[in-house]
């Protein structure tokens, strides 16, 4: 293997921003969308070129080389053995945060499901939970469930608390936490991803927002019922790990955006950024491709001179 196998762990120093940057321009399920897409492709080029080196450490062993049949000095001739050792322990880390990842996301999403039903008036896919804290959101699950206080419910009026639920069943029906638990799992592989976190739960909320307001044919209403419910919700809340609130993110960007009315074509997008964006998702892509073909052929090679 060459320089190759390195791109895919340094391009995400420089694709990040670029995902940032360009989401501000784009429409918010656009940039929803944008955000977790190259999240996911950069954590996979980035782990694989892990495995790549790894594994071209783990041919020079003698066992190894042994079993498949070919010659040590060929095989991972351009991979150090420090080099293959620090890959080999950060793979490790990585897979062990993607497998803590999945399994406190499926067992706390399903538990918080059965404490909300247990606790709380079920009404269709509404949960009423008897708590004079105001606070509502969603939890996805099949099906998924609304989860709002009598607290909150007191808070809003009754065209508020439409347009309140309105955004938690968007949340729902475009399955947001699809797009974040992919992303807690495509953090887990470099570090540099867990910047675009805080641009993606705005984007998913911006995307509720809009939603809630074309259900309700009123953006004023959604605006003033998100700011409403914001203000009287509890700083620090407790909620479940999977819950999918309306409170959370920059509220004062989201309702100065609602009441501004949406252009009437779509922004262009920065071509320069999207250009930089697309050449390092291509070039990671390309580069792990690469990689891999390169140490296919040297262990070809050192099965036949063998």
């Amino acid at each position: 293997m060459n320089y190759t196998v390195w791109v895919p762990l340094v391009l995400p120093l420089l694709a990040v921003p670029a995902a940032r940057r360009l989401a501000e321009a784009l429409p918010p399920r656009l940039a929803a969308w944008l955000l977790a897409g190259t999240a996911v492709a950069l954590a996979a080029c980035s782990t694989v070129a892990l495995l790549l080196l790894a594994g071209a450490g783990a041919l020079r062993l003698p066992p190894v080389a042994a079993l498949g049949h070919f010659e040590l000095p060929v095989v991972g001739d351009q991979v150090t053995v420090a080099a293959a050792c620090v890959a080999a322990v950060l793979l490790a880390v990585v897979v062990t945060a993607l497998v803590r990842t999945a399994r406190r996301h499926l067992v706390l999403a399903a538990r918080a499901r059965r404490d909300a039903v247990a606790a709380g008036t079920a009404a269709g896919d509404l949960t009423v939970l008897q708590d004079p804290g105001p606070d509502a959101y969603a939890l996805p699950g099949r099906p998924g469930r609304i989860v709002v206080t009598t607290g909150m419910l007191r808070a809003l009026g009754a065209a508020e608390r439409e347009a309140l639920l309105a955004h938690e069943r968007a949340h729902l029906a475009g399955r947001h936490h699809l797009f974040l638990a992919a992303f807690a799992l495509a953090r887990s592989c470099h570090p540099a991803l867990r910047a675009l976190r805080g641009p993606l739960s705005y984007a998913l909320e911006r995307w509720a927002d809009e939603a809630a307001a074309a259900a309700v044919g009123d953006r004023r209403l959604a605006a003033r019922a998100i700011g409403r419910a914001a203000l009287a919700s509890r700083p620090g809340a407790p909620r479940p790990h999977a819950a999918l609130p309306a409170t959370t993110g920059p509220v004062p960007r989201r309702v100065a955006a609602l009441l501004t009315l949406p252009p009437a074509r779509a922004p262009r997008a920065p071509r320069t950024i999207a250009l930089v964006l697309a050449s390092c998702l291509t070039l990671s892509a390309a580069c792990a491709l690469e990689a891999a073909h390169d140490l296919h052929g040297s262990i070809e090679l050192a099965q036949g001179e063998r």
